[in-house]
């Protein structure tokens, strides 16, 4: 079972550990004397859902890659927007939305006791216009979505940290000129990079960083013109794991032509075989106290966490930068502090529960959505600047902490109960029936994914394709096979994606090719996509693995390692290159991993993986 399942053994109440069955999922789940504290210290009772299920709820909130023509409600201009054609609240674009020509609190509804807070929240959320797109202090992002502090980005998602140039790509800090690539971190003219950070002009990299000038490597470090290579450190003319000589390498690297889709579809066949055999570090953490996860750096005390740095005390999140004493939150931080069960976006944000995209500056708030700048709030949306709200109902400092003991006992008395009879008191995020996203167009969709008649059994809402109003002019088959052939007309026709919707990838069916990925695949001499921008990123995600954990051993056995898929009828060898602490008997050492057992790959602890590898 994995991490949020398995830890059940050993359990004992007089230390303050309690295992709970999940209202959702009806799996047990454990409760620590830690989380209590927390739960105290912010002031809510213990949740009722698992992790895992607190996770997919959440997630079931954030739309970044389905996006929709829209007029302004406002001004009519017309606009792009993550929220679909169909939505009852107001739509506005970035101008009217930040401007003067609203005002939330006129929105505003006096708390009604006969119903319960959920559906008056509801009707709120019905009523108060959206801002189309998340963006942030972010210029020329008007095809892009969650969005700060960045230049130029176009069909991306979660780009911060002063990102430019930024094409179909997610999770890009600080970095310039990338295209098609996933959670990559201070580069620069990068294809297909995905988990790695610090790389000058690389493409297909997994698991690596500070690298230049290299294609096709997975777990390598410090490394320059290095080709098809996996587990390198501070190398340089090496191709598949073999050293060359500058003028040797060069040579070799001439029969290889990247510009061909042929053979560049054989390399990356060749390149996931690779990663199978090769050495697996059990996490990726550095620079890290106390800390479980992946992708974690200078953490202290991150618990179950993933891609993330610079926290302390954080449990269960992902996509948390600079994050402090928090729990349950996704896509938050930057300077942030007790923030529990939260999502989309936020900076400099202190006591913020059961919210979404709490902008900038928000201090204890409540069950509120696209705030800025506001203290103690309850139930509002949209504000800007305020304090003493409830319901966007503005209130004395008086009659605000007067009436919100009472909301909050009323939630328990009259909870909301959704369609499939689950319950939600005061201590619950939204339900899913509040989302104005469909389960498919959400994130949920990448991390947990359903098929329609799973998603619909389980009470969430499913979106259907919408029609298309374009006609394919070139079909992925009748593409030049190399990126020499192509020809500048290109960018005018719509290319047919080989997924032809029948995949569960939000497959937009069709796509162009814009002038600046052109120019870059010629640059970079690489062929021309046949997928669609969804579906490549699909195919980026099945890289990575899940935002889970289990329990393990390291799989060293002394002089080999093995392993082998029963299902799959694969199975790899390792042949150890230098002696190991433990000789030739088995690893004993346990750790707490996001490749599960039935995984393929050769998973070594720390000390077995920097003997082999560092």
């Amino acid at each position: 079972m994995h991490y949020y399942f398995a830890r059940n053994h050993g359990i004992n109440k007089t230390m303050g550990t309690e295992t709970r069955i999940c209202q959702n999922c009806k799996s047990q789940f454990v409760i620590e004397p830690d989380d209590f504290q927390f739960y105290e210290k912010i002031k809510v009772p213990p949740p009722t859902w698992c992790p895992e299920c607190r996770h997919k709820r959440r997630f079931m909130f954030r739309n970044e890659r389905s996006l929709y023509k829209h007029k302004c409600v406002l001004c009519g201009k017309n606009i792009i927007s993550m929220y679909p054609s169909a939505s009852i609240f107001p739509i506005y674009c970035h101008e009217c939305w930040w401007g003067d020509g609203w005002n939330p609190l006129s929105y505003g509804i006096e708390y009604n006791y006969a119903k319960p807070f959920m559906v008056q929240f509801k009707e709120l959320l019905q009523r108060v216009p959206k801002l189309n797109l998340f963006s942030r202090n972010s210029v020329n992002c008007q095809y892009a979505n969650l969005v700060g502090e960045s230049k130029n980005v176009y069909l991306s998602y979660s780009v911060i940290g002063g990102s430019e140039d930024v094409f179909y790509s997610k999770i890009i800090d600080n970095a310039k000129n990338i295209f098609d690539s996933f959670s990559v971190a201070n580069s620069e003219q990068a294809y297909e990079n995905t988990a790695s950070d610090h790389n000058y002009n690389c493409a297909f990299l997994f698991k690596s960083r500070q690298c230049m000038d290299s294609q096709f490597l997975f777990d390598c470090v410090n490394c320059r013109h290095c080709f098809l290579s996996s587990n390198l450190r501070n190398k340089e003319y090496v191709i598949r794991n073999k050293k060359y000589s500058k003028e040797n390498f060069f040579q070799e690297l001439k029969k290889i032509d990247l510009g061909s889709y042929k053979v560049f579809k054989d390399l990356k066949e060749q390149f996931f075989n690779l990663r199978r055999i090769s050495v697996h570090r059990y996490a990726n953490i550095m620079k890290s106290v106390g800390s479980t996860g992946d992708d974690l750096s200078n953490t202290k005390n991150a618990r179950i966490v993933f891609d993330a740095h610079e926290v302390e005390n954080v449990k269960y999140g992902f996509r948390v930068p600079t994050l402090k004493d928090s729990m349950d939150t996704d896509f938050q931080g930057i300077s942030s502090e007790l923030i529990y069960e939260y999502i989309v976006g936020g900076k400099n944000d202190s006591l913020v529960r059961f919210s979404i995209a709490q902008m900038e500056n928000v201090r204890d708030a409540s069950y509120s959505d696209y705030c800025f700048s506001s203290s103690n709030i309850f139930g509002c949306v949209g504000l800007r600047r305020r304090e003493y709200c409830i319901l966007n109902k503005q209130y004395s400092k008086e009659e605000y902490e007067e009436l919100v003991p009472k909301i909050i006992k009323h939630m328990n008395d009259m909870p909301y109960v959704d369609k499939k009879g689950r319950i939600y008191k005061y201590g619950e995020f939204f339900p899913p029936e509040l989302s104005p996203f469909c389960y498919n167009e959400t994130i949920a969709q990448e991390y947990f994914p359903l098929t329609k008649e799973q998603a619909i059994e389980q009470g969430y809402s499913w979106k259907d394709p919408e029609p298309r109003n374009y006609q394919i002019t070139i079909t992925p088959d009748q593409l030049p096979d190399h990126i020499k052939d192509v020809p500048d007309s290109i960018i005018e026709e719509i290319i047919g994606c080989a997924h032809k919707e029948k995949c569960n990838e939000q497959c937009t069916q069709a796509f162009k090719i814009i002038p600046d990925e052109l120019q870059f695949l010629r640059k970079m001499n690489l062929p021309l996509p046949r997928l669609c921008p969804n579906c490549r990123h699909y195919q980026r995600l099945k890289q990575r693995n899940p935002l889970k954990l289990w329990h393990r051993k390291c799989m060293c056995a002394g002089k080999k390692s093995e392993t082998r898929n029963e299902k799959l009828g694969t199975g790899y060898t390792y042949e150890n290159t230098i002696a190991h602490f433990h000789g030739n008997d088995p690893c004993l050492n346990e750790f707490e991993t996001s490749y599960s057992p039935e995984r393929p790959e050769i998973v070594y602890c720390e000390a077995c993986y920097n003997v082999e590898v560092a």
